[in-house]
């Protein structure tokens, strides 16, 4: 599936993942290939992806996430690498 990440400022990250992990407002959930249509509010927390078994994680700020399509598109306003 295709992610991608964006700040007001940048595209953040946009590329193929395995899954994507996400804090949203009621606990943290994951998204896998075919995951159902989704629309959902995020809370400053840690957003990880995988790619080819390698993990990477950061620190966001609240946001939205939409799913359609094998598509994730994370709408935030700040990003912290960890």
């Amino acid at each position: 599936m295709i992610l991608e990440i964006v700040t007001p400022e940048q595209t953040f990250f946009s590329g193929e993942v395995d899954s994507v992990t996400l804090p949203g407002e009621t606990g943290s959930f994951q998204i896998l290939n075919n995951h159902a249509p989704l629309i959902s509010s995020l809370k400053k927390g840690m957003l990880a992806f995988s790619v080819g078994g390698k993990e990477s994680e950061m620190e966001i700020t609240d946001g939205f996430v939409e799913v359609n399509h094998n598509n994730v598109t994370v709408l935030i306003d700040k990003i912290r690498n960890m």
